[in-house]
């Protein structure tokens, strides 16, 4: 990110900044109607190169692979994102919560590829609308605060991908299920009565074997300011759409930096690859049953892509307290924050109550 200059394009008719549109993957102005396209506005052939994650841990000052960006920190939920130099106050895209923008850089990596967005601010915002629609217990001011409120904002969100290669070696035991029938004494209509049972039992039986697998693409978010459980629940990305990183598909939106280190994030996809790895011994024992008794994983190849995702948000401060929802800008996926109701609930509780009174009064009365 070439962040101590804007992300601000001119408009060659009339001058005004200019945005990446979705819709038709160019530079538009929304002063005049002006379309300008750029080189990379549509798919193209450019390989997008992945970096040695060893190497990369010793050469984060590298002025080749890395740049200032300019970003402020949210003292509240902790977000890192990029804003303009010209302005000095803002509000935080992540919670809402007003921001004062300072005068100091970091150095991070730089992007490999980003993933455009996909979906205008309408379709996101009719999107979260039929969403908030369908939930059940949901404030009714809350739905219509959101619906009619202010639009949601677009920002790039920092994810990391991970490939590497691993064998690995490990011993277990493997279980076959087996039956013994057993002899039995039990109590019917008052009398002790002989039965045979059949008694499930396991042979275990030690074993020792290798997988190897090549992962490719783990994907892990670069940040802490969305709860987890509803970026993950963004996926699944189409990250065949990844595009070589250009400034261009930034104009318009934020860009959030990364809060989540090179090493940090390798060590979380290192967990999801030791699960898999888990799998894959689990279906190599075989037989009914598997213990995993040891296992030594070597690991090669590790490469990993800096990378953004295109994500439309809003933040609403609703009777005190931050409510905030995403929408995937590729898929138009839904997730959020939502509160309850409890007048809703209530009368809920009170209706059900009801129902059942007048079903026990029914029974009662045809006896």
């Amino acid at each position: 990110m070439e962040s101590s200059t804007p992300h601000r394009f001119p408009c060659t008719s009339c001058g005004s900044d200019m945005r990446f549109s979705p819709a038709n993957g160019v530079l538009k102005c929304d002063h005049c109607g002006n379309e300008q396209p750029f080189a990379g506005g549509a798919q193209t052939a450019v390989p997008i190169g992945e970096r040695d994650y060893l190497s990369a841990l010793h050469q984060e000052s590298d002025v080749a692979t890395t740049a200032d960006i300019r970003t402020v920190t949210c003292e509240n939920c902790g977000a890192h994102v990029e804003f303009d130099p010209d302005n000095h106050a803002a509000e935080c895209p992540f919670c809402a919560s007003p921001v004062v923008i300072g005068t100091g850089k970091e150095r991070q990596i730089k992007p490999a590829a980003v993933l455009p967005f996909q979906l205008e601010e309408t379709q996101a915002h009719n999107r979260m609308a039929e969403w908030l629609g369908g939930l059940w217990f949901a404030p009714n001011g809350l739905q219509e605060y959101a619906r009619k409120g202010r639009k949601m904002q677009g920002i790039y969100v920092p994810y990391w991908t991970y490939d590497a290669q691993t064998q690995t070696d490990y011993t277990g035991q493997r279980g076959t299920i087996y039956y013994v029938t057993k002899q039995v004494q039990v109590m019917v209509d008052g009398k002790m009565q002989t039965q045979t049972q059949q008694v499930q039992k396991i042979r275990w039986r030690g074993v020792r074997g290798r997988v190897a697998r090549f992962f490719d693409d783990i994907l892990v978010l670069g940040s802490t300011s969305l709860p987890k459980k509803y970026t993950d629940a963004l996926a699944p990305w189409d990250l065949s759409a990844l595009e070589p990183y250009q400034t261009e598909y930034l104009a318009g939106f934020l860009a959030e930096g990364y809060t989540v280190s090179l090493e940090d994030g390798f060590e979380q996809a290192r967990n999801i690859m030791n699960s898999m790895i888990l799998r894959d011994i689990r279906f190599d024992i075989g037989g009914d049953r598997q213990q995993v008794d040891s296992v030594r994983t070597d690991i090669s190849e590790q490469t990993f892509k800096h990378i953004l995702l295109p994500v439309w948000l809003a933040a609403y401060k609703y009777r005190g307290k931050t409510y905030r929802f995403v929408v995937n800008g590729q898929s138009g996926t839904v997730q959020g924050e939502r509160p309850y109701s409890t007048i809703k609930i209530t009368l809920a509780v009170l209706a059900g109550l009801c129902v059942a009174a007048a079903v026990g009064y029914f029974i009662a009365i045809n006896r």
